[in-house]
């Protein structure tokens, strides 16, 4: 039985890696995959997954409005071979119904469906995408990295281009190490009270 998997750690914890490796395993077997990140995280250029260790990939880059059950159903059926497994990078921005239509692929066309995200955004609350994944998926995998103390990073705080801490702004501002940094709980609310 395929299953609707999520891996959600915070920000530098490897999940993009993770996710790269997982998909190479499946290819080097000879089976076909799909990978997807959302359109407007173009990092590294768009339609590509990248990790900070120097992997990355070609993806599928995906809207909001994007029928993700519509469009693996697609390319199962188009001739170059079954999909054996999908793989969503940055799985935070998915909408609830995008979620809902990748546990429709696990369910109805029988595909795993591999997902690697935030938990949280830079104040501690939910992104839509992670609520839903959370709430729905078969299985849950916590990515571990660690604060600068030691213990384990659960949190991360945004900054700005100086350096200091953002408290404030929009839930979704695209960046990587110079704009987000992981922290624990105890040093996310010290460094969030300012």
């Amino acid at each position: 039985m395929a299953k609707l998997y999520f891996s959600y750690a915070t920000m530098n914890a490897g999940k993009s890696t993770l996710l790269l490796q997982a998909s190479y395993n499946y290819q080097e077997r000879g089976l076909r995959v799909a990978m997807l990140i959302a359109a407007f995280d173009h990092r590294a250029g768009v339609g590509r997954i990248a990790s900070r260790i120097g992997l990355d990939s070609e993806a599928i880059p995906f809207h909001r409005a994007d029928d993700l059950y519509a469009l693996v159903e697609r390319m199962n059926g188009d001739g170059s071979g079954e999909i054996a497994c999908v793989f969503v990078d940055e799985a935070q921005f998915l909408g609830e119904d995008q979620v809902w239509q990748l546990a429709r692929v696990a369910d109805r066309l029988g595909i795993p469906v591999m997902a690697y995200g935030l938990r949280t955004d830079f104040q501690g609350k939910l992104f839509p995408g992670s609520m839903a994944l959370l709430a729905i998926a078969d299985e849950l995998r916590e990515v571990r990295t660690i604060c600068p103390c030691g213990r384990k990073a659960t949190m991360v705080v945004r900054l700005d281009h100086e350096g200091n801490v953002v408290r404030e702004g929009a839930q979704v501002d695209v960046g990587g190490n110079e704009k987000y940094v992981s922290y624990c709980r105890r040093h996310w609310e010290e460094l969030m009270e300012g």
